[in-house]
């Protein structure tokens, strides 16, 4: 599944029923990956649309050693 939410990330366009599949065999139906889909795609969205914006982050976040995305 992680590989896949990178792959839609990264590369959307190069997405296929291969992938599907990859899923299917190691045990998620339809629903599971609808599910999975639109939590990757919702989070794409906002966090390109906070970027897009310019939002930082608030203060109080502590990534620890990914402190880079509290730039």
């Amino acid at each position: 599944m992680l590989e896949y939410a990178v792959k839609l990330t990264s590369e959307t366009c190069s997405v296929s029923g291969k992938d599907i599949r990859a899923l299917r065999d190691v045990g998620f139906d339809d629903r599971a990956i609808l599910d999975i889909v639109q939590v990757i795609s919702y989070f794409n969205f906002v966090n390109r649309l906070a970027c897009g914006l310019g939002i930082e982050l608030e203060d109080f976040y502590d990534f620890g050693e990914y402190n880079e995305f509290n730039k």
